[in-house]
């Protein structure tokens, strides 16, 4: 068998075209289950295989993790993978080489959402703002959503703000004052500021043009404005781009996907060829009958049908329950029938509800049943406490300018400087200017503290500057192991000598064997290496199939997922759709398209319920049916009528 004949095999019709097509835009419309990823794989090893150098071409996923797979497969046809990753890893890579020339250090920090809620309450305390009115949560999803819209902190809004909108362009302004001194970056920046060098800079973007010749996004239909600009500018030189997604499957406008970008990619390339992928190689038919049917409802869209040659299936089963208690009760006797009587292991069973508060009453009911569960999209590994402050350690020592960073560790394990010498040290600051670190080693500036404190304070410098030395000769594994041990985090955790203490202790000493893992396999080879790498990693990617564990998780977290046995609970309305959806047709659409995405996650079975009543807000409330299930056409569900005990 020839090369080409090996990539093209197993593949139908419209599957061979995709792959085959070389130069100019493509647009693949590839709907749920019908092998996006298998299409994207073979098209960039038909690309190498026809004589294109793998690094002439960029593949950007949607998570870390996809592009890993995707290298993987992709490696069984030609010797070498391209450059792979999500836009935020791809434009970190862009920074490192070319950030000094917007003003900053290469070895810039990446600061993730609580680092940035961090640094807003210093901004709030510092303009005398209530962070009561001002939410530090709420104000780090407006300055994200501004920069998604490449808004920068220093742009006119003009005299029509309201005046929370002009106290927000205050904290946005003082907030990139002090993560340009940190020598930080926020997620927003990555991809702005990239842009901003590709269209401040040209000759950057012509040499990354030459260099990226052929250009492939996977889920373009959740791409934010921001995104859409960075890659309009890197093909615009010779329009060799394939976008492959589905705009029945935009699920994010809530962190600034815009389901337009897809839907006007003909515009943008107006010689675009356009494919679409409809044959379905995961659901039965009648999983995808209920699902086509509830998406015609859309109108902001692009025509298509999933049809599949697997078998009818069994019919999609709808169960009305009581209350979220009878529901509840339902869901779990039901999954542990398949367990018990049809050899169903755990983890082909998913959960999914509109809320995370509605996983409470489930978890009672699973636990009172005994059955292991696993909640994903909740707190991360990389987002728990003990190994956040490990990583602040790593961040200082890389970046000594990270004041976010110093603040959240200089008391950690705790060595005596207290919240008023903090205070007092960054008004200091305010005064001279100069990152907390280097005033730290100002004897003259640290005149107003008592010598007890300043003692303290040099303490941390000197085990600082013990890190950093160490950093030069160490692996990673073996500096996290030194940090761990010269700041005192072990000695801590065993003298607590609690069970929590102990299960910190234990997650701590998992950072040392992920990092010795990363080593292993090759893909950390610096600090600034892992730290990218897990601040970049997403929470879905903690989902491991391998687990016999059921899983729990919102609809938000479906995508890319596939279970044999889907249970979605809480059809209801002000549910799903939500409440907030309700009164804007594009909300309403959007969450018709959520409600879409957790039906074509099911392979061979499909449960729907709902509850006439459900405690909201610590009252009862009545509740009808969702929309949804009419427009998926109830009548032909096979109704589960009886009732279970909730005592």
């Amino acid at each position: 068998m020839t090369p080409q004949s090996r990539i093209l095999e197993n593949l139908n019709p419209e599957q061979k075209k995709a792959v085959m097509h070389k130069d100019g835009p493509l647009l693949i419309i590839a709907g749920a289950g019908s092998g996006k990823t298998r299409v994207l794989t073979r098209r960039i090893a038909y690309l190498i295989q026809k004589g294109v150098a793998p690094n002439h071409i960029l593949a950007v996923t949607f998570t870390n993790k996809a592009a890993q797979e995707m290298k993987e497969r992709i490696t069984r046809f030609v010797h070498e993978a391209p450059m792979m990753g999500t836009f935020h890893s791809v434009s970190v890579k862009i920074l490192r080489k070319h950030i000094s020339l917007l003003g900053y250090s290469s070895s810039f920090t990446i600061y993730d959402t609580s680092d940035q809620a961090s640094l807003i309450k210093l901004c709030l305390k510092e303009l005398k703002l209530d962070d009561k009115k001002f939410r530090p949560k709420a104000m780090v999803e407006k300055i994200s959503r501004m920069k998604d819209q490449l808004v920068e902190a220093a742009t006119d809004m003009g005299s029509q703000q309201s005046f929370w909108e002009n106290q927000v362009s205050e904290v946005y302004k003082l907030y990139e004052n002090k993560l340009r001194k940190n020598n930080g970056l926020d997620f927003g920046d990555l991809i702005l500021l990239t842009v901003k060098l590709f269209q401040t800079h040209p000759e950057i973007l012509k040499f990354y043009q030459n260099t990226f010749q052929y250009i492939l996004i996977d889920e373009y239909q959740d791409t934010n404005f921001a995104q859409y600009i960075f890659i309009k500018l890197l093909a615009s030189a010779l329009k060799n781009i394939c976008v492959v997604g589905d705009p029945d499957q935009s699920i994010y406008s809530w962190r600034g996907a815009d389901v337009t970008n897809i839907l006007m990619f003909e515009k943008d390339y107006p010689k675009a060829r356009v494919i679409k992928l409809e044959e379905n190689y995961r659901s039965t038919q009648n999983i995808l009958d209920i699902a086509n049917r509830l998406i015609q409802n859309n109108s902001n869209r692009k025509e298509k049908k999933l049809w599949t040659k697997c078998p009818k299936g069994e019919n999609v089963y709808y169960y009305e329950a009581l209350d979220e208690r009878d529901e509840a009760m339902f869901t779990v006797q039901k999954l542990s029938e398949f367990t018990k009587n049809e050899g169903v292991s755990l983890n082909q069973i998913v959960i999914f509800y509109r809320v995370h508060a509605q996983s409470r009453v489930l978890e009672d009911f699973l636990r009172r049943f005994n059955v292991p569960y696993k909640i994903i999209g909740g707190i991360s590994f990389y987002a728990r406490r003990e190994i956040k402050d490990i990583l602040a350690y790593l961040r200082l020592v890389n970046n000594i300018s990270d004041d976010a960073a110093l603040m959240r560790i200089i008391n950690v394990p705790a060595r005596g400087i207290g919240q008023a010498s903090m205070e007092k040290l960054i008004n200091q600051q305010q005064i001279s200017h100069q990152s907390l670190f280097d005033i730290l080693k100002n004897h003259q500036l640290l005149d107003g503290f008592n010598a007890g404190t300043r003692k303290k304070f040099h303490g941390f410098i000197l085990l600082m500057e013990s890190l950093q030395a160490a950093a030069k000769n160490s692996s990673i594994s073996e500096l996290i192991q030194q940090c761990i041990r010269r700041a005192g985090f072990e000695k801590m955790f065993l003298d607590e000598n609690s069970f929590e203490s102990k299960e910190r202790l234990e997650n701590i000493r998992e950072l040392v064997s992920s990092a010795r893992e990363m080593e292993l396999d090759g893909t950390i080879l610096k600090l600034e290496d892992f730290l990218e790498k897990v601040t970049l990693a997403s929470s879905i990617e903690q989902w491991d199939s391998r687990e016999d564990t059921l899983s729990l998780m919102t609809l938000h977290s479906a995508k890319g997922l596939e279970f044999p046995v889907v249970f979605i609970v809480g059809l209801e309305e002000s549910l799903l759709p939500h409440a907030n959806s309700l009164y804007d047709g594009d909300d309403l659409e959007e969450e018709r398209r959520l409600c879409y995405v957790g039906i074509t996650r099911a392979e061979k079975k499909l449960f729907l319920s709902s509850a006439i009543q459900r405690i909201t807000n610590g009252k009862f409330v009545n509740n009808f049916p969702s929309r949804f299930l009419e427009e998926m056409a109830t009548d032909q569900f096979e109704r589960l009528s009886y009732s279970l005990s909730t005592s």
